[in-house]
Order: structure tokens, then sequence, then C-alpha cells
């Protein structure tokens, strides 16, 4: 019997609606400036109302991220998508419609909280529907949504905002994820085994087992009892997570400060930044999905997860760091393109193995453990934004704000080479406690 794939089928529907979920997040940051107008926040400090604004959706997602795990594990990835995708698509229309500050500031808090379940769901997907020695590759062809839709949403966005205005903008994006909800409730089931599109033989191949280690490579140890106590004191995931956050903050510094910070310092229109914008992160979307393959074929050559996930991360990260000095001390807008381009794509290169390393130790609860990572994640979406628009207030500038990317991608480097090995790293049982 020919295997059927319907699995990629799998991988293409949380593809689209990360798309979705990332372009609906980061519109905001093309929009802020005639929102600004619109609502009468010129007297204000734009740079810190801005960050306040862009922070207050971590406020929500900080909350949901972690929950959202927990519920995926519960009541399977089908139920906690279908509603956090039902529930995002009104805040975005609520944004549309945004009177004030205080209406704005409960909009981005609402959009938080139902996006944070998102990727732990994502998570969950992937655990339940690929085979071990497919996990890497398959959330790196999910996950390049992300920067996809960064570099897609850049020209889009900025172009419905010059033909609809940024109320009409939102609006457009809010339809987006209605045209998904029915597809995902039709097509997706949390077990295959219950799925009409899955055959024998397709099932077999999810089902296999995960790759023996290398014969020289360390025994795994044996996890501690309880769930939160092996998933809050887990050297290796307390690594992951970290590292995770200063990927957050790299992804969030960018994303919500970009837009301002070519207008700023280079004095480029709407139209222009729209259009620069979108070689970040198609650099990004190139690393990513690359990286991914690279991972799982370094898992089938070493049998180490140490090779095949760690070194990967720490690499792409100490790079992304180094990138970020040039834009510091050269004022240029080739060179500050150039490298602004290398650092966001190598800082989100190693996005499939972060991801991974949850379902590689905590399999059984894939989803609450990345919930807790994206927990780290969330944490950085609320600072980055915030912190930026105080640095960038108090200094006039945005040279602190590059400075501290630096050493935060410095100290996830040391993190990883010193705590992260997933290969001697205590696993949990299929049955947590």
């Amino acid at each position: 019997m020919r295997a059927t794939r319907f699995r990629w089928v799998v991988v293409g529907l949380v593809f689209f609606i990360t798309v979705v979920n990332y372009i609906d997040r980061s519109a905001i940051a093309y929009a802020i400036g005639g929102i600004a107008r619109a609502l009468d926040f010129g007297r204000r400090d734009v740079a810190l109302l801005n960050g306040l604004v862009l922070a207050a959706f971590s406020l929500g997602y900080l909350f949901t991220t972690f929950l959202g795990g927990i519920v995926a594990d519960r009541w399977g990835a089908r139920r906690t998508l279908f509603w956090a995708a039902l529930l995002w698509t009104a805040a975005i229309g609520l944004t549309g419609i945004a009177a004030g500050f205080v209406m704005l500031v409960a909009a981005r808090i609402l959009l938080g909280l139902a996006e944070g379940p998102n990727f732990p769901a994502l998570n969950r997907a992937v655990a339940d529907w690929l085979a071990p020695h497919e996990r890497a590759i398959a959330l790196g062809n999910a996950l390049v949504a992300v920067p996809l839709a960064l570099a897609l949403g850049a020209p889009v966005v900025t172009q419905l905002i010059v033909h609809l205005g940024w109320r009409g903008m939102f609006f457009a994006l809010m339809a987006a994820s209605v045209l998904w909800l029915p597809l995902w409730w039709w097509l997706f089931r949390d077990d295959p085994a219950r799925s009409p599109r899955v055959n024998a033989a397709e099932l077999a191949h999810i089902r296999r087992p995960d790759p023996a280690p290398a014969a020289d490579a360390p025994p795994a140890a044996v996890a501690p009892p309880g769930l939160w106590r092996f998933l809050l004191r887990n050297p290796t995931l307390l690594a992951n997570n970290w590292a995770f956050f200063v990927f957050g903050y790299f992804l969030f510094f960018f994303m919500t400060w970009l837009p301002s910070y070519l207008r700023h310092a280079y004095g480029l229109k709407l139209a222009a930044v729209g259009a620069f914008a979108v070689l970040p992160w198609a650099c990004a979307a190139l690393l990513l999905w690359g990286t991914g393959y690279v991972s799982d074929a370094l898992l089938r050559r070493s049998g180490r997860l140490r090779v095949a996930r760690s070194h990967p991360i720490w690499v792409t990260q100490l790079l992304a760091g180094l990138c970020v000095l040039p834009v510091i001390f050269v004022h240029q807008l080739a060179v500050a393109l150039l490298f602004i381009t290398l650092a966001v794509g190598l800082s989100m290169a190693a996005n499939a193995c972060f991801y991974a390393v949850n379902v590689d130790v905590a399999r059984a609860r894939s989803g609450t453990a990345l919930g807790v990572m994206d927990t780290f994640f969330a944490a950085a979406g609320f600072i980055a934004p915030a912190l930026t628009g105080w640095l960038v207030q108090v200094t006039g500038h945005y040279r602190a704000a590059f400075a501290l990317l630096a050493l935060l991608a410095a100290s996830s480097v040391l993190a990883v080479l010193l705590f992260h090995h997933p290969d001697r790293s205590a696993r949990l049982p299929a049955v947590a406690a």
C-alpha cells in the first residue's frame, strides 16, 4: 500500500493560519502613525506611547500562551486553534473600530489573549502527526510562515493602508481568518488514526519510534516525578527557553520598531519602509526553512540531538549578535539594511530547533512544554517594544537598543553551550504526573 501524505496538508493548514496570525499582530506597526494622528496622540511622547501600544498585545499573549499548551494537550489542537482563531478574528475587527487609546489597548490585549494558544497547538499537532525524523522539517515549513508573513505583510499592509486607510486594512485582515476556520474544522483531526484521509501506511510512518542514539552518545537520564518539576527544572529546557526569549526579543524588536527606525534614522516614507522591510523577513524565511532540513539531516547522520538541535541554535544566535554591531557604528542605509537583514534572518534560522527540542524531550506534553517556552517569548514581546521605546525616548537614538540585542545574543549562546544537552537530558515518560 502506498502511503498517503495528508500529514503535509496538516502542516499547510497550520502554516496558513500562522501567516494570518503574524500579519494580524504586526500590522499595527505600520498603522501606528495614522492611528496616532487619528486618535490625537500628537501631543504625547509618540515613541514611548507606541511602545506601550505595541507591547499591550503581549500582556494578553503572556497569559494564554502558557495556558494554551495545557489546553492543547488536554483537548487537542483542533478545538484549541479553532476557538483561538475565531476570537482573534473578532479582536482584529475591534482594532479597526478603536475610538481611543483605552479601546486600542484593550483590543490589542484581546488579540494577544486570542493568539496565545497558536504555537502550543501547532507544536501539539506536529507531535501527533509527524515522525521523529520529520519534525524539524515540518516545524520549519510551518514556522517559515512567521518571516514570510512579515515579508509579505510589509508591502501588503502598507498598500492596504494607502488604499483603504488603517481601519479598512484591519477589516480586510479579519476576512482571512474567516476563510480558514471551516477548512480547519473539516479537515483536521487530533489523532491521525481518526482521519479518513490517512491510510494505514501513512499511519505506520507517523508512528515510527524515535531514532536510536549513536553508539557513543550518553544515555538519557530518567525524568523526575511530576510534570511541572520536570518542565521548570530541566537544564536543557531552561536553556532552550532563555535562548527562545532572546530570539523573541530580536523578533519583536524588529517587528515592532523596524518601520519607525527606518523612518526616523533615514527619513524613509511609509511605502519605502514597506518595500525595504521585505528583505530581512525574506532572508529569515529562507534560513528558517533550510535550517529545519539541516537539523533533521544532522539527526539522521549523527544520531545526536546536541549536534542536530543545540549547535544550530548557538551558532545562528552568535552570528545574529555579531551582525548587530555594524548597525551601531556605521550610519549608512545600505549597511543598516544588509546587517539588519542578516541579523533578522540568523536570529530566526533555528526556530524549528527550539520547537523540536520540546517534542524530543517532552513529547507526551509537548503542548505544555511549548507553552512554557512561549511564555518566555511572550515576555520578550512585552519587554522589547516597551524597553525600546524607553531607550529611544531617553537617548534620542537607537544605538543603545541595538547594543542590548548584541548582549542578549551573547547570553543565549553561553546558556546553550553550557546547559543545552538534549541527548542526556531527562525525558518525560509517556504519561506525566
